[in-house]
C-alpha cells in the first residue's frame, strides 16, 4: 500500500528529510473502518494515533441529558485521535465514529512514544501536530463565544465544504451549537446570497 500522503503529512508537519519521514511512515500500520463503525468508544483509552487518509470521521460526547454532542468533524489529512485520553492514557469521553468508510495509518501510543525518544526529528513534528491541534480547540471555543452562528456556518463552509457532503446535519448543527431548525434557517439565508 501508498504511504505518500502520510509522507507528504509528515514532511509538511516539520520532518525535513524525505528518508526520515519514510523511516517514520514505515512504522504506521494500514487500517480501514467502515461507515458507522467506532474508532474510539467512550470509557476506552485512546491506543491510536490515525492518520486519516480517506473518508470522514466525527467525534462525540454526551451532553448531561445524554444527547449527542458533535465536538469535532475529521477530514482526509488529518490526524484522528483523543488527545486527553492518548497522551494521560485515561478513559475517553468521547466516541469517534466513522461518517463514510475510511482508510488510513496509525501507530499506537507505546510506538509513537519510541519514535520520539528515538528520533528528534519526530519529536519536533509532534510538537508541531500539537500547537496546531491547541490553536484550531481554542480557536473554535473563541468562536462559540465571539462569532454568530452565521459566521461559524461560513467558516465551516469555507475550510470544509465536503463534510456537508457526508455529515448529517443534526450532527453539523450541534458542532456549530445551534438547533437544527436554526442551521436550516441559516443554509436558507447563505443559498440566497
Amino acid at each position: 500500500m501508498n504511504k505518500d500522503l502520510l509522507i507528504q503529512f509528515l514532511q509538511t508537519g516539520g520532518i525535513a528529510s524525505h528518508a526520515i519521514a519514510v523511516e517514520i511512515a514505515e512504522k504506521f500500520q494500514h487500517k480501514t473502518i467502515i461507515k458507522n463503525q467506532p474508532q474510539l468508544v467512550e470509557g476506552k483509552v485512546c491506543d491510536e494515533y490515525l492518520f486519516l487518509e480517506q473518508g470522514f470521521m466525527r467525534a462525540f460526547a454526551h451532553d448531561t441529558e445524554g444527547a449527542e454532542v458533535t465536538t469535532n468533524l475529521f477530514s482526509p489529512g488529518q490526524m484522528v485521535f483523543e488527545v486527553s485520553s492518548f497522551f494521560n492514557r485515561t478513559r475517553s469521553k468521547e466516541n469517534i465514529v466513522a461518517l463514510t468508510d475510511c482508510a488510513g495509518w496509525y501507530i499506537t501510543f507505546a510506538e509513537l512514544n519510541g519514535l520520539f525518544h528515538s528520533l528528534p526529528q519526530f519529536r519536533e513534528f509532534g510538537r508541531s501536530v500539537l500547537v496546531k491541534g491547541f490553536a484550531e480547540f481554542k480557536n473554535r471555543a473563541l468562536s462559540m463565544i465571539t462569532e454568530t452562528a452565521e459566521e461559524r456556518y461560513a467558516t465551516l463552509l469555507k475550510t470544509n465544504p465536503e463534510i456537508f457532503q457526508h455529515a448529517a446535519l443534526k450532527h453539523i448543527a450541534s458542532y456549530l451549537g445551534v438547533t437544527d431548525t436554526s442551521l436550516s434557517r441559516i443554509r436558507k439565508e447563505f443559498s440566497k446570497k
